[in-house]
């Protein structure tokens, strides 16, 4: 039977093969060369670490490869980690590559079925005109079914950007009833489009990264770039030139909707649509956060997780029941009625 990330606990030992997510060659205080790895099945993903490496060993494998692993698991800083004393580059032959895909829990089928259901029902002739330019694009939407939301902490796995969109697809329409103020049809482009960019920022074939473009251009502008493409096929549709106004607007919520420039935001928010789009998109990554480090941390007696680095506090677990009843089967309930489910 193999052994899952999600399944491994401290002390166990380990002989299985995994995905290598990320290598980093490493010095320790002495100097000493040791790998730190990621590895990666379906399940989840467990940090590992090979002491007294050299540059041989590195150089011997590459994020993407499978390595069979020997190691013993232990908790360290409130995360489990494999000691590895053994690896070696295993024959992809044989294995099932959904072993170790990470993918939504949601149906994607469902989601996309969705995300169309709700985006065709536009009444403004121009935004309808420019969403089904993208869904008509076969190429954009395998990309965008495919993607990940991030490579580590926002929705990231195969179908997390579709997933998230329909989240906040589903939330800002539900807020529009209580601000009439908000130009429903434009909030929702804005959600669509936001993070298009990414489906070209990010490479997910196997391991999850960053591509040269994604580096180095950043899918904020990449987004505004293939609006600009889609923009101008709109007249095919409508008969008449996309409204300058309107595509301000839209072009102002993807390049601001980070909100803050420590965000790596170019712009503020300054209209309404654009500040409810980043807040809707803040809480998505957020609760997704809290709930996933809630669910895998390690720690199963104690109330509390380990401090959180990049959420600069812990959470509170309480006791082991809350837990349970937030998820279901490798997802959340209410996510699980967005899909139709």
């Amino acid at each position: 039977m193999r052994q899952y990330v999600n399944t491994l606990s401290n002390g166990v030992s380990v002989d299985e093969v995994f995905l290598v997510a990320d290598k980093q060659l490493r010095a320790n205080r002495q100097g000493n060369l040791y790998l730190h790895l990621d590895l990666r099945d379906k399940t989840g993903t467990v940090g590992a670490r090979l002491w007294n490496a050299t540059e041989r060993i590195a150089a011997g494998f590459e994020p993407g490869d499978y390595l069979r692993v020997r190691a013993k698991v232990q908790v360290f800083q409130g995360a489990l980690q494999m000691i590895v004393s053994h690896l070696e580059v295993a024959d992809s032959t044989g294995l099932d590559p959904d072993d170790f895909t990470p993918r939504s829990s949601l149906n994607g089928t469902k989601l996309l079925a969705r995300l169309k259901e709700i985006l065709l029902k536009l009444s403004n002739p121009h935004l309808r005109a420019l969403v089904e330019c993208f869904l008509i694009d076969d190429e954009f939407v395998r990309k965008f079914v495919a993607s990940p939301a991030g490579i580590k902490n926002h929705h990231a796995y195969h179908s997390g950007l579709l997933e998230h969109v329909v989240t906040l697809l589903e939330t800002a329409r539900a807020i529009c009833e209580f601000y009439p103020e908000i130009d429903r049809d434009l909030l929702l482009t804005g959600v669509f489009l936001h993070d298009i960019g990414k489906i070209d920022e990010l490479s997910y074939d196997r391991a999850f990264s960053y591509t040269d473009e994604g580096q180095l251009i950043g899918h904020l502008v990449m987004g505004v770039e293939m609006l600009r493409d889609k923009v101008e096929r709109t007249i095919d549709l409508t008969g008449e030139p996309f409204p300058a106004e309107l595509l301000l607007r839209v072009k102002h919520m993807i390049v601001s909707h980070h909100g803050l420039y420590e965000y790596g935001s170019p712009k503020l928010p300054m209209t309404p649509e654009a500040i409810a789009l980043h807040y809707l998109d803040n809480l998505d990554a957020k609760i997704h956060s809290f709930t996933r480090e809630i669910r895998d941390d390690p720690g199963r007696e104690s109330r509390w997780t380990p401090y959180q680095q990049d959420l600069g506090r812990r959470l509170f677990k309480g006791s082991s029941g809350l837990a349970a009843t937030t998820e279901g089967e490798n997802g959340e309930p209410a996510a699980a009625e967005i899909a139709g489910e």
